[in-house]
């Protein structure tokens, strides 16, 4: 094996799942693998999870996968502002009720993380990080010393994540790699409508290397949908219109500061 295609963050979007497989079958790809957090924010979650298996999509579980296969009462995001987590609680309300039983048992299945050898490097892929599934590993405040730690415990070449909604990638001194591979679900806050995932290629001579992708998707069938099943029309705002308007929090300042709020 030796290219991978990585996606993220799905977010109940299956029109931009099934753009981001049909890119990823364009680039002689040997295997997909979807990092979770699956609903959420969108319509119909039920659309997603027959599109990842029929087309062979290993998957692991989000917090949020984790959260509706256990039946919990809210998603494990780990907000504390109260505009956020009144938002979270819509979301996760909305997808609790339009995810079936069996997708909620699906789900269940799903392991909270997965090793691949590609060339001969040791990937550990995640949801937010290894040592919690909920953790937020954002660029600006990741320092080298503490990828350096993860993927010393954890016996890991390359550490490639979601979680955030934005992508990065960061190669130490070391040779070792951390990724972001960035979500589908939604655009990164960066005034844009297309959506992100990421191409891992590796060569016996050369180390790991990371590629971004982008996807454009029909957006406006989306962005319709969410109106139909009335979901909060700030959702449907950062569809349209490329900026976050919910979920900024988290956010640390410089990260924010790219986005319009």
């Amino acid at each position: 094996m030796e290219r991978i295609a990585l996606f993220g963050g799905v977010y109940s979007n299956h029109l931009a799942l099934a753009a981001a497989l049909d890119d990823a079958d364009s680039r002689r790809i040997d295997a997909r693998f979807c990092l979770g957090d699956l609903g959420a924010f969108g319509p119909h979650p039920d659309r997603v999870y027959p599109i990842l298996r029929e087309r062979g999509v290993v998957t692991i579980a989000g917090n949020y996968d984790d959260s509706l296969a256990r039946g919990l009462d809210d998603c494990q995001c780990g907000y504390t502002d109260p505009r956020d987590n009144r938002f979270a609680r819509i979301s996760y309300d909305y997808t609790f009720r339009n995810t079936s039983p069996e997708n909620k048992a699906w789900l269940a299945t799903l392991p909270h993380e997965c090793r691949v050898d590609i060339a001969g490097a040791n990937v550990l892929l995640c949801h937010g990080s290894p040592r919690r599934q909920n953790e937020f590993l954002w660029e600006s405040t990741t320092p080298d010393h503490f990828i350096a730690k993860l993927c010393q415990q954890h016996r890991a070449d390359v550490i490639v994540a979601t979680h955030t909604g934005l992508k990065w990638h960061r190669r130490l001194a070391s040779g070792q790699l951390f990724v972001n591979c960035g979500v589908l679900g939604r655009p990164e806050n960066d005034g844009t409508r297309r959506v992100w995932y990421a191409i891992l290629e590796a060569r016996e001579s050369r180390p790991p290397a990371v590629e971004f992708v982008a996807v454009d998707y029909d957006w406006k069938t989306l962005a319709r949908e969410m109106l139909e099943e009335k979901l909060p029309p700030e959702f449907v705002t950062t569809i349209t219109d490329g900026w976050w308007t919910t979920c900024l929090e988290v956010l640390p300042a410089r990260e924010r500061a790219r986005g319009r709020y």
